[in-house]
Formats: C-alpha cells, structure tokens, sequence
C-alpha cells in the first residue's frame, strides 16, 4: 500500500513541475523510472505514454485560464507529431549519447539567456494583438518532436524558449506548449507502443498522481509572477540541460 502511495506522490510532484512549465514531465519520468530497474528504451517510451495524460491535464486547466494561444500551439503540434514518430522510430537504431550531449549543450545556453530576459506580467498583454512569424513556428514544433520521440522529455524544452523568442508571454508560452505536447506525446507514445516500449503496469501507477498534480500545477503558475516563472523555468532547464550532458558523456547520473 505505501508503494502505490509513494508513486501517487512521485506523479503529483511531477505532475506540478510539468505543467507550471510546460515540459511535459518526461525530464523527470524518465529518470525515475529507469531509477526504479525500468530499461531505458522503455523508459523513453512509457514516459512518452505518460506525458499525454500530464500534458492534456495541464492543457485542460490552462484552457480554463484561457491562456492557450491555439493557432500557435496546432502549427507546433502539425509538424512536430511528425518529429516525435521520428524521434520514437529513430531510439531502435541510434544511440543517443552524442544527441544528448548537443542538445544539452544549446539548452543551457538558452536557459542562460532566458534567465536574464525581462518578462512582462500577463496582465499587461493582449493575447489578441500578439504577432508571432506563424511560416517559423513549425520549424520549432519539429525540432521539439524529435526530442520528444528520441529522448522522451515532451518537447517543452524547445518549446517554451522558441514561443517566449517569438514574442509570446512566459504564462501563455507555457500553456500553449502544455497543448502542443499532447499531440507530440500521443505520436511517440503510439510509435513506442508498436515498439514494445510501454509498460503500462507502471503507467497505471503514475498517471492519477500525474493527472492531479499538473491541475495544481497550473494553478501554481497562475499565481506566480512572469519574472519568477521565467526564471525558474531557466534553472530547470539548465538542471535538465546539465543532467542531459552528463548521461550522453557516460556519467550515471540518475
């Protein structure tokens, strides 16, 4: 009984890191579980099953707080369901040690920038009137399908960062990548299904706490300033980029 307890805990905490910014989870999920004894291609893969749920929880609150730039958020999804059945299709013949290491690196200098970016309050903005390149979004969706597929992270990661440089408010770059990401999941988790990637005795375990935790996580965000937010996306974000580069360089890091 205090196993499933105790993995109820780990999904609400991961739910509340997911949605407060927008990453999906994955970070997290896939380093517990492979924690846990759970091979690290199955790992990959029941994270990616897993996402789906944090992320359309997350969406569904964000929604409700009418902070999802959809036309956005659906040129992301467009092209990056595509990358993420790359990026799924592509963990059965790459090792991704090297992508890891590359990826890593250009997080952590976009999490540097991003922390010394000035953020304007939400309420400052009018969703309406702001003007993104809508031709570059897809390339951004793309690249962020890919991590989600080959590395099991979401995408949120690319996302949030490409959304907040287009223009986008930190609040509603996180909401839209929340929605974004529940169309990148959902392909890489089909793909890692065919695969035999998914083990669902552990899905079951985690996907209540997930669920819950992401709706709380949102909430969290709501209250919390662009300033903060923007700044304690950059750290963890660096965190992620930091342990990224330590794995693809043969560290057991956890």
């Amino acid at each position: 009984m205090l196993k499933y307890i105790a993995y109820f805990g780990v999904g609400v905490f991961i739910g509340i890191l997911a949605a407060m910014f927008g990453l999906g989870g994955g970070f997290l999920i896939v380093p517990t579980l492979n924690f846990l004894g759970v091979e690290i291609h199955h790992a990959v893969g029941t994270s990616s099953a897993a996402v789906v749920f944090t992320s359309l929880s997350a969406a569904i609150a964000y929604h409700r707080q009418r902070r999802i730039h959809y036309k956005a958020g659906l040129l992301l999804a467009s092209t990056a369901v595509i990358g993420a059945y790359i990026g799924a299709w592509a963990t059965s013949y790459i090792s991704s040690s090297q992508l890891k290491v590359i990826f890593g690196v250009v997080l952590f200098l976009v999490a540097i920038r991003l922390y010394r970016k000035k953020s304007r309050e939400p309420h400052e903005v009018d969703l309406s009137q702001v003007k993104l390149d809508y031709k570059i979004v897809p390339l951004g969706g793309f690249i962020a399908g890919i991590a989600s597929g080959l590395l099991g992270i979401g995408g949120g990661a690319i996302n949030v960062p490409f959304l907040t440089y287009m223009g986008l408010p930190i609040h509603y770059a996180v909401a839209t990548s929340s929605f974004a990401i529940v169309f990148t999941a959902t392909s890489g988790a089909i793909k890692h299904y065919t695969l035999g990637n998914v083990e669902v005795e552990w899905l079951v375990l985690l996907v209540p706490g997930l669920i819950i935790g992401a709706q709380l996580g949102a909430k969290i965000a709501k209250r919390t300033k662009a300033s903060q937010l923007t700044k304690a996306f950059a750290v963890v974000m660096a965190f992620l980029a930091i342990r990224m580069i330590l794995k693809g360089l043969g560290y057991p890091v956890p």
